[in-house]
Formats: C-alpha cells, sequence, structure tokens
C-alpha cells in the first residue's frame, strides 16, 4: 500500500513546480548598433560578478559574425581589484540577432536573450528562460529613477525572483 502513493506524491510534486513560458526576445537586433560598450545598472548576477562594481560589458562584432565580449568589473569595491572575462558572444540563425549563445568555456554556450532594447539603444534587458540571472544595462553608468522602475518592472513580469536583484554601484569619474 506505501508504495501505491509515490505515483501520487511525484504528482503533486510535479505540480508544485512552477513552469515559465519562455522569455520573448525583442524582433530584431541590428548588432552594429548593439555593439560598443554597456554599463551593468542591475543584475541578478552569476557567482563571478556577486561583489561587482563599475560592471561594463563590451561588443565587438566580428569578421566571421562572432560577437567578442569583455566583461570588465572592479571586485568587492569601486576601487577593487579590476576583474575581466572574455567570452565570446554567437548570434543564433534566425532569431533576429536578438538570441546568442555566450561562451566563457567551450564548447558550453550560455543563453543571452535580448528581452528588452529602447528603441534608441540606450537601454537593454538581457534575460535567460531559467530565470536564474539578467541584467538591465544602459549607454551610461547611471538612468532616472523613473527608468530603473519601469526596467524593474518589466523584469518582475518576466517572473525573476526581484528579491535578488542586485544594483551595481559606479564610481562617478565612469
Amino acid at each position: 500500500m506505501k508504495l501505491s502513493w509515490l505515483p501520487l506524491l511525484s504528482l503533486i510534486a510535479g505540480c508544485a513546480t512552477q513552469q515559465h513560458a519562455p522569455i520573448p526576445t525583442v524582433p530584431q537586433v541590428d548588432l552594429p548598433r548593439f555593439m560598443g560598450k554597456w554599463y551593468v545598472i542591475a543584475a541578478i548576477p552569476t557567482a563571478i560578478e556577486t561583489e561587482s562594481y563599475n560592471a561594463t560589458e563590451t561588443y565587438v562584432l566580428e569578421k566571421d559574425g562572432s560577437i567578442a565580449t569583455t566583461f570588465t568589473f572592479n571586485k568587492g569595491s569601486l576601487d577593487g581589484k579590476v576583474k575581466n572575462y572574455h567570452p565570446r558572444g554567437f548570434v543564433i540563425e534566425n532569431s533576429g540577432n536578438a538570441l546568442w549563445g555566450m561562451q566563457f568555456i567551450w564548447p558550453i554556450k550560455a543563453e543571452y536573450r535580448i528581452a528588452y532594447l529602447d528603441q534608441d539603444y540606450t537601454q537593454t534587458i538581457i534575460a535567460r528562460n531559467a530565470r536564474d540571472y539578467v541584467w538591465i544595462m544602459a549607454r551610461s553608468p547611471k538612468i532616472s529613477d523613473a527608468d530603473y522602475t519601469r526596467l524593474t518592472q518589466l523584469i518582475s513580469d518576466m517572473g525573476y525572483d526581484m528579491s535578488k536583484l542586485r544594483k551595481v554601484p559606479h564610481s562617478s569619474n565612469q
């Protein structure tokens, strides 16, 4: 009789797991316009960036279509040790250039979804369907409170746990 409860408990546990629809990407990204320096305004960070300050991500479109990326930040404080990482982005075909595989370690490519991009290419949200990481980025190190509120609401609407979102401090001389 005890074994007959196992399928029922499995079913209940499966129903308790929240499933989300995929996060949509923007319809089209003009890659040359998207390239350049972006300041990380806030993030649900990966393990390497939990204590990041002055975080920026810079993209360069290579001749082969890949995207050379430089992720730079100060570790632990505004004047902490500078850390640099150099992942490579690969645009997924038929994605309107809005879905990339970001490769830190070969052959693994992490999902990189451009979920929001303003028409001026000055603010963006990079998301993942797993809803484990997200980044608000802008072309300047500071954005207005109204813009920040609007962008965080978009992230909340995507189903992220907002208690994990961390504002990334930037020094005034950036």
